[in-house]
């Protein structure tokens, strides 16, 4: 089965943001009604490659700040709680970072301020919408390309060439180098140092997806650091378990209510592989693919939520939805560690998608379903385009049948 992440981007009407929830400055103004204090509403708004914001690269601050509004609003209209924007989608930064350079994703030019502080406007208007702000960082994505020197001069991937891994045409830092961990986490927790973000929240890439015919270069590392390691792919799982568990640690010193959450693919192996497993056949398998042990870090209790992108349909053959939910609602039990659910509202009446996705009441079943696992906490939908076209009504679905008018308390207060 091909898998599919954030990577695959829905087509949304252009302008959208802009166009629907007119009557956004006045919801802004009320309290967010959420579910209750232990229920997350979000959605993730991507930034990389300007998949929902900015609409184009190039805008002038002010054209780019009310797009943001834009969107805070319509996830105060959805009933939403929680927004999860995508601030280091390329090792480089949307608040004015020491470490790394202005996003090309802003102005075009990387390493170009754009005159504002996207993150810090972030914050402080989603607060004032009672609304949660998860700052979502990619670790180890250098650039969508293999050429440094479409690098910002001076971006620390040119400064460092021994640092890169180019592979299925991208650059990728080497999570087997304990001087990019140290780095990574540095550049990352700048921004929890400057802002009062509700959580640090990491996606699906660690070490990257398998491409057929290539191997990821890091012999030389693994010459350096593998010793003691049965083989390489233990020693990649512990190099990310070593992000994980410091990062973890840093996060807790910096800013002990700040929350560490990661949203990996969802299948993080298949029974026929690891009895513990799921009852899937997915073609990608976490812990063996991207070197991610995601349930060994619940277990642990190393994160303070997960948020598994189950973004299959009830009854797919291959990876049910109704099959990875009880999963992860066994992982989590006990833990302390609190389960979202990703959701891949970008499939609602896409084109080449199965037939349970041109139902417009698929998401709502999966939230009825939800409801029989206490130990889930929430949902959360990919993405915010999708949230506000909403092409086929799946989301008005959605909060018309379990996101009533009642309670106004974020999600995690």
């Amino acid at each position: 089965m091909g898998h599919i992440t954030r990577r695959v981007f829905a087509a949304a009407a252009a302008g959208a943001v802009t166009t629907m929830l007119a009557s956004g400055d006045t919801l802004a103004a009320a309290p967010v009604p959420v579910a209750g204090p232990e229920h997350l509403r979000g959605m993730w708004i991507a930034t990389v490659s300007n998949r929902d914001w900015p609409s184009a690269r190039g805008l002038s601050a002010t054209r780019q700040r009310q797009e943001l509004l834009d969107f805070l609003d319509a996830a105060v209209g959805r009933r939403l709680n929680a927004v999860v924007l995508q601030v280091r989608p390329t090792a480089d930064a949307l608040w004015p970072s020491p470490y790394e350079p202005w996003s090309e994703y802003l102005t075009g030019t990387q390493g170009e301020d754009p005159g504002w502080d996207p993150l810090g406007t972030a914050v402080r208007e989603a607060h004032r919408r009672g609304l949660e702000l998860h700052a979502w960082f990619n670790p180890y994505r250098v650039a969508n390309n293999t050429d440094p020197a479409r690098l910002a001069a001076g971006h620390p991937a040119r400064l460092h060439p021994d640092w890169v891994v180019p592979y299925g045409g991208k650059l990728y830092y080497n999570p087997g180098l304990p001087e990019v961990r140290r780095f990574v986490q540095d550049a990352m927790l700048d921004a929890v140092k400057r802002y009062d973000i509700d959580a640090v929240h990491w996606d699906d890439y660690f070490y990257p997806y398998p491409v057929a015919g290539q191997a990821f270069a890091d012999d030389d590392a693994y010459a350096r650091y593998g010793t003691g390691f049965p083989d390489r792919a233990a020693w990649r799982r512990n190099n990310t378990d070593l992000l994980v568990r410091e990062t973890a640690a840093r996060l807790k010193r910096i800013r002990p209510r700040t929350r560490f959450g990661i949203s990996p693919f969802a299948v993080w192996r298949n029974r026929a592989t690891d009895p513990l497993g799921s009852d899937t056949r997915a073609g990608v398998q976490t812990y063996d693919d991207l070197h991610a042990d995601t349930r060994k870090w619940v277990r642990e209790g190393w994160i303070d939520y997960i948020a598994p992108q189950v973004y299959w349909n009830i009854g797919f053959a291959a990876a049910d939805y109704a099959e990875l939910i009880p999963w992860w609602a066994r992982t989590v039990h006990g833990t302390g560690v609190r389960l979202y659910i990703g959701e891949a509202l970008y499939k609602a009446g896409a084109a080449g998608q199965p037939a349970a996705w041109q139902d417009p009441a698929e998401l709502s079943r999966h939230l009825a379903f939800d409801r029989d696992y206490p130990q889930v906490g929430g949902n959360i939908f990919f993405a915010a385009k999708d949230v506000v076209a909403d092409p086929i009504g799946a989301m008005s679905r959605v909060v018309a049948d379990h996101y009533g008018a009642r309670e106004a308390r974020p999600a995690g207060v």
